[in-house]
């Protein structure tokens, strides 16, 4: 039994369209693990079956072997974190330490057990100087990591990102993969984040899940979803630009190799044997 299993699980909203078909896929503790697809494909309709925002309407979804269900979702939603695409849909309070302190005023944490957790968090994400300032005013990579850290900050198990690198300049790209990778490695949180930018994952996912058109049509490690470009490509998706660069060179003789690199660090170590 995985931390997170789904089988067969299917969505229908209420006007008749089918967001989700037949989906299986199971995550276990401490991975990291990308749903790559093209926008409309239902990354999000997904996600939001993880902590009951929405109820699959067939199959099951189970969390540490709990059905996500009316009966558990008060310890369901204490394990799952949800970090929202657009940080301002998340973030409503006048400072960053209110925003912080939302959520576990809302379980009950008060005084010095609160001071220390608002702290903690803030230290996660390198954000201690500004605790007193409006999260309305920060920049976008700013705000994310507010939203992060007032999810951080309630202990979740498992933080689920959906498109966490939209709107962010490369630099702000780099360092919330540097976050949030030092997140799951120090903290032992599960990662799960959607995406349809495809140079990413190979930066921050250990496995794959390719959705389309609210079905499964590969899953697996990184390296191993990655090799399947006809798959990818069927899909509107692609290679990471490297791979596609090493993809060409070696297509016109110039490098020859048993798998494609997927990362500029890969790339490097291929060109340097050669």
């Amino acid at each position: 039994m995985g931390l997170i299993d789904i089988s067969e699980a299917g969505y229908t909203y209420s006007d008749g369209c089918s967001a989700l078909k037949n989906i299986n896929l199971s995550i276990e503790k401490g991975e990291r693990v990308a749903i790559l697809g093209p926008n409309g494909a239902g990354k999000s309709t997904l996600f939001q079956l993880f902590n009951g925002l929405l109820q699959a309407t067939s199959g099951s979804v189970t969390v540490q072997g709990l059905s996500v269900c009316k009966e558990h979702l008060p310890e369901i939603r204490s394990k799952i974190g949800m970090v929202f695409q657009d940080p301002d849909d998340q973030l409503f309070n006048s400072t960053v330490r209110q925003e912080i302190a939302y959520g576990l005023m809302n379980m009950r944490i008060s005084g010095k057990a609160l001071d220390e957790a608002i702290a903690w968090a803030l230290r996660v994400v390198d954000m201690q100087e500004y605790s007193a300032k409006s999260p309305h005013n920060l920049s976008g990579g700013e705000k994310k990591r507010v939203a992060l850290a007032s999810v951080l900050a309630m202990r979740p198990e498992v933080l689920v990102l959906d498109e966490p690198t939209a709107a962010l300049d490369p630099r702000g790209v780099s360092n919330l993969i540097s976050l949030l990778n030092s997140i799951n490695r120090d903290q032992g949180i599960t990662l799960i984040f959607a995406t349809h930018d495809v140079d990413i994952v190979p930066l921050l996912a250990d496995k794959v899940y390719l959705l389309s058109k609210g079905e499964i049509v590969l899953g697996g490690s990184t390296a191993e979803v990655f090799k399947d470009k006809e798959v990818i490509r069927k899909i509107d998706l692609r290679l990471p630009r490297v791979a596609h660069l090493a993809e060409l060179l070696a297509r016109d003789g110039i490098l020859n190799m048993d798998a494609l690199p997927l990362t500029i660090g890969q790339a490097k170590n291929l060109f340097q044997t050669r």
